[in-house]
């Protein structure tokens, strides 16, 4: 478990950050799983009014594998959305990988630590690479906790 400052910063306090790696049935798919996801974010309270507001959890999934969702060019869209739109806009379907995993020290430095040579299928990035790429300022933000 890792404590991370809030995002985006100053919109509230630090918040605990984990990952995991699981295996799931092949025949259930990742909406399934988002879904699911939703749910127990709901039974902790988390309640949706605003992009990027105050959560009492947050789940989110990152990447199914090398899978590409829905497909590569809406992936690519997603991810190469201007900042200044990325506050306002969020998309209708799942987009996978997670369009902002390879910005984001939060998921970057948890996910190096079990799965470093993790490669973007689109990117063509490990998890190590990406998290490089990143500013030193946001890797060491991201601390383990006790």
């Amino acid at each position: 478990m890792w404590s991370t400052p809030c995002f985006p910063r100053g919109a509230g306090p630090d918040y605990v950050n984990a990952i995991i790696l699981t295996h799931v049935d092949v025949l259930t798919g990742p909406a399934t799983i988002m879904a699911i996801l939703h749910r127990i974010e709901a039974k902790f309270g988390r309640e949706r009014h605003e992009r990027w507001g105050g959560r009492t959890l947050d789940l989110d999934l990152i990447a199914w594998g090398d899978s590409v969702f829905p497909d590569a060019a809406t992936q690519t869209a997603w991810r190469d959305l201007p900042a200044d739109e990325q506050g306002r806009r969020a998309p209708d379907q799942l987009i996978l990988p997670h369009p902002r995993m390879q910005d984001r020290a939060f998921v970057l430095v948890p996910m190096a630590g079990i799965l470093p040579d993790w490669r973007h299928p689109l990117l063509g990035l490990t998890v190590r690479d990406m998290l490089a790429a990143l500013p030193a300022e946001d890797r060491e933000a991201v601390k383990p906790l006790p």
